[in-house]
């Protein structure tokens, strides 16, 4: 029944023009209770156009990796994004476990009747070791949030935020070099220098265009965490069709950058999509180059 309803969901979707399919997700969106999915999941999301992303940070864990203390912003960020759908809303997320976590995390969420969509690792030697959750849904938003919700409670996630507000983080990089070369303007956050690389190809899920790419988990994203001299830990994943896979990690591993993981993230994108994660401390410079080398690879904009 269920592959039923989503095969009904794919075929109508594929026959609206991407202006209607706007005004459809427009139209989905007055119609769900924003305010009562804030209140399930204990906070304010980021709005992008029609999505609205949950961001929930490992701020209680300290993870250390090759003597770097991982900022929650670099590589611990978990979130979940619901956008509005035809015949209610999907869901789309990446949750940070440990490993005792996964089990009861899972089974809550199949439960729920949540999809399960990917497990791995993105880091290597990190202590503790952590590992992510691929998940998503469709239907009724305010009850996709509280199965979330009630999932996240069989971990140790924050599901409270603190009020207080804490001081904005000193890049310590120089960003404006990074920009030129990355080709992007990056964004600080959390102590953390951030870049979303938009590919030139869209991408789509059972028909529904996966927009805006960064707030969907779809964009190619770089994270720079200062670690002194001019040095930085990077981190992040490339977003790649299979023939640029092999490309992206010789370009990689040939400027110094170790490959940590390459995975699926969903099970059926278009174009079928997969996942690099990556890792170095280095030169911030230098090492921003061979990222850009990498990025030479892919089709990935460029300003």
């Amino acid at each position: 029944m269920k592959r039923t309803i989503r095969a009904l969901f794919t075929l109508g979707a594929c026959f609206l023009a991407p202006a209607a399919v706007s005004f459809v997700s427009a139209a989905h969106a007055q119609n769900v209770d924003w305010q009562s999915v804030d209140e399930t999941l204990g906070r304010k999301p980021a709005v992008s156009d029609d999505v609205h992303r949950y961001g929930f940070p490992r701020t209680d864990l300290s993870v250390m990796l090759d003597g770097v203390a991982i900022k929650p912003t670099l590589a611990l960020g978990g979130w979940v994004a619901f956008k509005p759908a035809h015949g209610g809303t999907m869901v789309m997320g990446d949750l940070v476990l440990l490993e005792n976590e996964i089990n009861p995390v899972m089974a809550k969420m199949v439960a729920s009747g949540l999809e399960i969509t990917a497990v791995h690792n993105h880091l290597l030697r990190a202590n503790p070791a952590t590992f992510y959750m691929h998940v998503a849904g469709h239907g009724d938003a305010v009850k996709l949030a509280s199965a979330i919700h009630d999932a996240l409670a069989e971990s140790a996630t924050p599901l409270t935020v603190a009020t207080a507000a804490s001081p904005p983080s000193v890049v310590e990089l120089d960003t404006a070099k990074l920009d030129q070369i990355i080709g992007v303007n990056g964004q600080a956050n959390g102590g953390v220098y951030q870049f979303n690389i938009k590919r030139r190809d869209p991408i789509t899920q059972e028909g529904l265009p996966l927009t805006p790419v960064g707030p969907m988990g779809v964009a190619i994203g770089i994270n720079f965490q200062p670690t002194g001299g001019g040095k930085a830990a990077i981190t992040g994943d490339f977003v790649l069709t299979g023939e640029e896979v092999n490309p992206v990690i010789l370009a990689l591993r040939a400027h110094g950058i170790e490959v940590t993981a390459l995975h699926s993230h969903m099970l059926n994108e278009q174009p079928r999509l997969f996942f690099m994660h990556f890792w170095a401390n280095d030169d911030a410079v230098k090492l921003a180059e061979g990222l850009r080398a990498a990025l030479d690879k892919t089709a990935s904009t460029k300003s």
